[in-house]
């Protein structure tokens, strides 16, 4: 019989609570709070969902509303939000939104302290990691920290009822790519692996479902499990190549986060898995459909249709090598293969043309 696990593995777990539900984040969200002792709570919602956000906490008591949020968080957004929770004695900061959303008060939290209650309404991921990332002259910053990770989530699969099909996509494979990374990301591990897999599995047979009925809940309540065991594998193996480049262009170049994730993902796979074999192996079991783990991929993307094309996204042709410099500094020295500058610019221009998906051979530098 084969070893499950090697025989030294190292695996760091982040404490937090974590509730699903359909229709019932307002009775959640209050119970939440009360179980935390907040009596100060400081709302943080884009303007867009605000009417969505102060419906979900008519039971809650919030001294005020943050709605300045943008994507990628600007260190004045962070400067902002940080001022507004010290100017109102929040004891609690709850994030309704995106990724943008919990990004903003993780941004508050990194220098308050003060926890957080995260209600997600895409499928971004960041809830569930003690990762943060801050903006500031086109250079996007990330770390961990304890301190950022939301005490409590409140999932509810109603919530996304409203989230159109694109950015449920494109939200969606942004969860995905949590998944493929943790298979080759600094600390992968066999623990972040085994959940990657079925985070990806569930992500897989559900995005479709949705594709062809944006209303059926229970297609939401799966692509949130799948969402929540792709960011606990990402928390727990690090940030992987796919991310680095993400980072770098949404920081640089203010592109949208959730369809670069969707573009440059298969390109990075394609990048990666002929380095990677357990990697592949992980993303057969997954995709589980017979065929070549790379074909498998590219015909999710296929029944998805994703936007394809940084081009597209609004990243300039004449930007490709200034873009590939910031990248390659940020390239992980435990990627499974040399990413050498050519390979890297080649990757780009690939994305940026929307061509397809390639596997680029080890021989090929």
């Amino acid at each position: 019989m084969t070893a499950l696990l090697p025989s030294a593995v190292v695996y760091e777990s982040w404490g937090q609570r974590v509730v699903f539900g359909s229709g019932t984040a307002r009775a959640d969200v209050a119970a939440q709070v009360a179980g935390l002792g907040a009596t100060r709570v400081l709302l943080i919602a884009a303007e867009r969902e605000r009417a969505l956000a102060e419906d979900v906490c008519k039971d809650v008591p919030v001294v005020a509303t943050f709605s300045a949020v943008r994507p990628h968080v600007p260190a004045e957004v962070a400067e902002a939000v940080r001022s507004a929770a010290r100017e109102h004695a929040a004891d609690l900061l709850l994030s309704i939104g995106g990724g943008s959303t919990t990004g903003t008060a993780k941004a508050a939290a990194l220098t308050t302290g003060l926890p957080i209650l995260a209600v997600p309404t895409t499928y971004a991921g960041s809830e569930a990691t003690p990762v943060w990332g801050l903006t500031e002259d086109g250079h996007k910053r990330t770390g961990v920290d304890p301190k950022v990770l939301p005490r409590v989530v409140v999932y509810d699969a109603t919530l996304m009822l409203s989230l159109p099909t694109r950015l449920s996509v494109t939200s969606g494979l942004n969860a995905l790519a949590h998944c493929v990374d943790a298979w080759w990301a600094p600390r992968h591990n066999p623990i972040s692996s085994a959940l990657a897999v079925e985070g990806v599995r569930s992500l897989a047979s559900s995005l479709p479902r949705i594709v062809a009925d944006g209303q059926d809940v229970a297609a939401r309540r799966d692509i949130l499990f799948g969402t929540y065991l792709g960011a606990v594998a990402f928390a727990g193996a690090g940030s992987g190549l796919h991310h680095k480049v993400c980072h770098v262009l949404g920081g640089a170049y203010d592109l949208e986060h959730a369809a670069l994730h969707s573009v440059v993902l298969p390109h990075v796979a394609g990048l990666n898995l002929p380095a990677a074999p357990d990697a592949a192996r992980h993303l057969g079991a997954a995709l589980d459909d017979g065929t070549d783990p790379f074909d498998a991929l590219l015909d999710l993307y296929a029944t998805l249709d994703p936007p394809r094309s940084l081009h597209d996204l609004g990243l300039a042709e004449q930007e490709l090598d200034r873009a590939t410099d910031l990248v390659m500094a940020q390239v992980p020295d435990t990627n499974p293969r040399r990413v050498t500058h050519n390979a890297m610019r080649q990757l780009l221009g690939r994305a940026h043309r929307g061509d397809t998906p390639v596997l680029v051979p080890l021989t090929d530098v």
